[in-house]
């Protein structure tokens, strides 16, 4: 079971943070809506709740600006078994070599591939 795990865990980070590997999962509406599950949100690290339709416009503006820059540094990953083919992914992400925020995501296979269904983010200070 540890392997089985241990490749999840390697699946999952790979799609980490979401949103944020449009070279890899596309950047078209029908690409972004195939990375998650019916009834999407998430909490922003301002403590906003965002939908898949908010999401959608917010990613339709980055990746249509060609000046976007995107740097971020995803570490310290831990996955948990919630539920049969359900897993909580918490990691730590730095963007912009200055802001860190402690991330949540839970997901989940359906039909072969992953998809997310809630994610969260919460500002670290120091």
């Amino acid at each position: 079971m540890e392997g089985i795990v241990e490749n999840i865990l390697e699946e999952l980070k790979a799609r980490e943070p979401i949103f944020h590997h449009p070279s890899k999962f596309g950047t078209s509406e029908q690409d972004i809506l195939n990375q998650v599950c019916e009834g999407f949100w998430e909490v922003g690290a301002s403590g906003t709740v965002y939908t898949i339709k908010d999401a959608l416009a917010t990613l339709s503006e980055r990746y249509s600006d060609p000046n976007y820059q995107d740097i971020w540094e995803a570490k310290d990953f831990e996955l948990r078994e919630i539920c049969q083919n359900s897993y909580l992914l918490t990691y730590t992400l730095i963007q912009d070599n200055a802001r860190i925020t402690r991330r949540s995501t839970i997901w989940k296979k359906v039909a072969g591939a992953w998809k997310t269904f809630y994610h969260q983010g919460t500002i670290v200070y120091e």
